[in-house]
C-alpha cells in the first residue's frame, strides 16, 4: 500500500492512503488520523440524476425541470444531494468497508455546495475513532469522516459513519479493552 506522510497545520504527521490497492481493511489498519483517498471519482450525468430522482420519486421541479430551473439562482437543474451522497458513499466502500460485516450508522450528513450534471466528484475519508468492539470478539468500530469534492477540489458534502471491521489479530485487541474494563 502507497503512504504519502504530509504535514498538518499543527506539525503532526498524518498519513495519506491512496486507497484503490486494496479491498477493505482491518481494523489494524485504520489509525485515528489517517486520510483515504478513493478512486477513481466519476463524472455525474444528467441521466444518472434523471433515474435516481424518478426512482426515489424526489419530484422537486429543480431537479426535473429546465425551464423551472433557469429561473432560480443555479440557472439550471442541480442533482439530487441524495445521488451526491450515494455516490460518494459508494466510492468509499472498497477502501474502508470491502470486509465489513455491519454498517452500524451514517450521521452528520451535510450538502455544502451543489452539484451540477457534469461535475466529476471525488471523495477522500479521514479516521476519527477506532475502538475494539465490546459485543463482538476479534472486531472493531471505526468512524470516519468523508468528504466529497468536486472537480475544483472544493467540498461539496460531508457525512461520518460507524462500521464494524474485523480484526487480523482479535486476540491482543480483546485483551486491551478487558483490561480497559478492569480499571
Amino acid at each position: 500500500m502507497s503512504r504519502n506522510e504530509e504535514k498538518r497545520s499543527n506539525g503532526e504527521n498524518t498519513r495519506v492512503i491512496d486507497g484503490r490497492e486494496s479491498f477493505g481493511r482491518y481494523y489494524e489498519d485504520f489509525q485515528e488520523g489517517d486520510i483515504i483517498r478513493h478512486f477513481p471519482g466519476r463524472t455525474v450525468t444528467e441521466y444518472d440524476d434523471t433515474l435516481f430522482t424518478l426512482l426515489t420519486m424526489n419530484q422537486h421541479p429543480l431537479h426535473l425541470d429546465e425551464h423551472y430551473a433557469k429561473e432560480t439562482e443555479w440557472g439550471q437543474r442541480l442533482v439530487t444531494g441524495y445521488f451526491s451522497f450515494a455516490l460518494v458513499y459508494g466510492m468509499t466502500v472498497r477502501d474502508l468497508s470491502g470486509k465489513t460485516p455491519a454498517n452500524l450508522g451514517i450521521d452528520r450528513i451535510r450538502f455544502l455546495k451543489p452539484v451540477f450534471h457534469g461535475d466529476s466528484l471525488y471523495a477522500e475519508s479521514r479516521v476519527i475513532a477506532k475502538r475494539p468492539s465490546r459485543s463482538r470478539p476479534g472486531e472493531g468500530i471505526v468512524t470516519v469522516e468523508t468528504r466529497g469534492l468536486n472537480q475544483k477540489g472544493e467540498t461539496v458534502l460531508t457525512f461520518e459513519r460507524t462500521f464494524l471491521v474485523p480484526m487480523k489479530n482479535p486476540l491482543p485487541e480483546r485483551k486491551e479493552v478487558e483490561n480497559e474494563e478492569k480499571g
